[in-house]
């Protein structure tokens, strides 16, 4: 909580201050309610009552002022919190590699980042319109109550530990349901992202009945977690309203005994029955704020560990070396030259497990030259690559990039000296000149139209009702895979580096297309260092250098008639695809 107020001192001390005013003018109503009725109404005097009765509607007036200031002011603060929270999770979110991405789990981040935080900003504002005035309404009621009438204070003495052992009971029996709860959900949020997700291969699987039944599933025991803890917190306020009515009775009875016997006033009594009732208030919004700590509690936990996580992937900072002479981190500025990329003994591997990914890989990616990796599904292409902008950070060997280690440089300037084309191609939602510009933000539309042309988009744009200015749908699920593709690659030429990464980015096009999109980046990155992963043997015959992977071993390197010779894992691939095709 400490953490959370950071920066909300001056704002949480003048509540707390405005509660005290507010909790001060309520326990002071009851005595001036008891001098009115005592020294006005029983002994007749009506310039008491119209004294005492002006005294009573400013204090009134003051509590009411206090109270709308109090809870303007804590909704402010619980609110700031909450925005607060939110952007540093999804900041931390920034930060962590995709593998600490993967341990949390996409949707469990998600959960976190909203539900959980709107959890803590409830909690919040509970904690500050209500929490801070109940103590001092509690201490306080004692106080009067013992000042009014010593005697009928044993009520108090026996209700008081009643209502907190009630309390303590049942949020003891919250917090596990809580924590399940939010357990729940995080699963429950994953399965309906996987659904819509994979809607088309359910459907084509006809597997709806089965992903009903599993979300069903999930979904009764979520239900039955939240209506335990409804049950919990609805039999609360009950047990509290019994214990309220008969410790009312029970003053109410000992009190009229006392007054007849002459041993108290008639405004004494209605000031402590007054006085018990604020205590059971003030307990009241204890209980209510205690029963929603628990949940809080849990999603603070959550939170927490995410906000506590050390990124895998550490950035030394802006004071690291910068990488020699690379490019301003202008859009087309063509890059003054290449960057050679050097493995040195390479490894990486997954925490706990059994054998790495990759190990002992070792080449260089030189200037102006196309480097190819090819290998079988699962040998640790992809790996390979998402290592050059650390996304992954290996876990053995070093690798430079232009002779500095890449882990001696800044994310951002690293990140800022290549130009990437992701295995998966994601659009944003949004028109298509803002997904391109999000590599060159200053790009004019006819470096747009040049990018596209390259990309060998312009026939499907010129289809398109606004052209640039055409909407897709969050992640280009409008668009067909080779579009997507196409618009990806677009979008890596905008930004003009010294080095480009090609993860399996010609998967999804035609032979015929592939090959115009080649030619055409072959000519445009002729000075820059590019690096491809491919599939297909036909990608890979052009380029300056091939390394094969198997099993995450470099097996062979060389050009496409050098492995020929030389590489049976290549010649083996080479044959079956090039029969494939019918070229052999």
């Amino acid at each position: 909580m400490g953490r959370l107020l950071r920066g909300h001192k001056a704002a949480v001390v003048a509540l707390l201050l405005l509660q005290l005013v507010q909790a001060g003018a309520t326990l002071l109503l009851p005595t001036i309610n008891a001098a009115i009725i005592d020294d006005g109404i029983v002994a007749g005097d009506v310039s008491v009552i119209s004294r005492l009765g002006l005294v009573m509607a400013a204090v009134a007036a003051v509590q009411a002022a206090a109270a709308i200031a109090a809870g303007y002011l804590g909704a402010v603060v619980a609110m700031k919190i909450g925005h607060g929270l939110r952007a540093r999770i999804f900041d931390r979110i920034q930060a962590l590699s995709s593998q600490d991405v993967a341990l949390f789990g996409a949707q469990s981040l998600t959960t976190r980042a909203t539900n959980d935080t709107q959890q803590i900003q409830a909690f919040a504002l509970l904690v500050f319109t209500m929490f801070f005035a109940a103590p001092a309404m509690g201490v306080g009621g004692i106080a009067l109550a013992l000042h009014q009438d010593a005697g009928l204070s044993a009520v108090v003495i026996a209700i008081v530990p009643l209502l907190v052992l009630i309390m303590y009971l049942i949020v003891r029996r919250l917090i596990p349901l809580y924590r399940e709860g939010q357990d729940f959900l995080d699963r429950a949020g994953g399965i309906l992202r996987e659904q819509i997700i994979g809607a088309m291969v359910i459907r084509a699987f006809v597997r709806q009945d089965h992903e009903v039944q599993r979300f069903a599933g999930v979904n009764r025991k979520l239900t039955a977690n939240n209506l335990q803890s409804a049950l919990l917190v609805a039999g609360m306020l009950p047990l509290i309203m019994l214990v309220v009515n008969l410790s009312s009775v029970a003053v109410v009875w000992f009190g009229g005994h006392r007054i007849q016997a002459g041993q108290m006033n008639l405004g004494a009594l209605t000031a402590f029955i007054a006085y018990i009732l604020q205590i059971l208030l003030a307990i009241m919004m204890a209980m209510y704020v205690l029963m929603t700590a628990p949940r809080a509690a849990v999603c603070a936990e959550r939170i927490t560990a995410v906000l506590d996580a050390e990124p895998s992937v550490t950035d030394p900072g802006p004071a690291a070396t910068a990488p020699r002479r690379f490019p301003a981190a202008r859009h087309l500025q063509t890059p003054s030259r290449a960057a050679a990329v050097e493995f040195h003994n390479v490894g990486f591997s997954y925490p706990g497990a059994e054998a790495p990914v990759l190990a002992g890989v070792s080449f260089t990616a030189a200037p102006g030259t196309t480097t190819a990796i090819l290998g079988s599904t699962g040998s640790g292409k992809s790996t390979l690559l998402n290592l050059v902008p650390r996304f992954l950070d290996s876990t053995s060997g070093r690798i430079s990039l232009d002779g500095t280690d890449i882990k001696d440089l800044p994310l951002d300037g690293l990140r800022r000296s290549m130009s990437i084309v992701p295995q998966h191609s994601h659009l944003f939602s949004g028109t298509i000149a803002a997904n391109l510009r999000v590599a060159a933000p200053e790009a004019t539309d006819s470096e747009l139209w040049a990018a596209l042309e390259t990309a060998q988009t312009m026939r499907f744009m010129r289809d398109l009702p606004h052209g640039l200015e055409t909407r897709v749908g969050q992640g280009g699920t409008s668009l067909s895979g080779g579009q997507r593709q196409r618009l990806c690659i677009a979008r890596a030429l905008l930004r003009k580096a010294p080095l480009y990464l090609f993860d399996d980015s010609f998967s999804a096009l035609d032979y015929a297309t592939d090959v115009r999109l080649r030619e055409a980046l072959q000519s445009n990155l002729s000075t820059a260092t590019v690096i491809v992963v491919a599939e297909r043997i036909s990608a890979v015959e052009a380029a300056d250098l091939v390394l094969v992977l198997d099993g995450g071993h470099l097996v062979a390197q060389g050009t496409h008639l050098e492995l020929l010779a030389g590489s049976a894992t290549y010649r083996e691939i080479a044959e079956s695809q090039l029969a494939l095709d019918g070229r052999q």
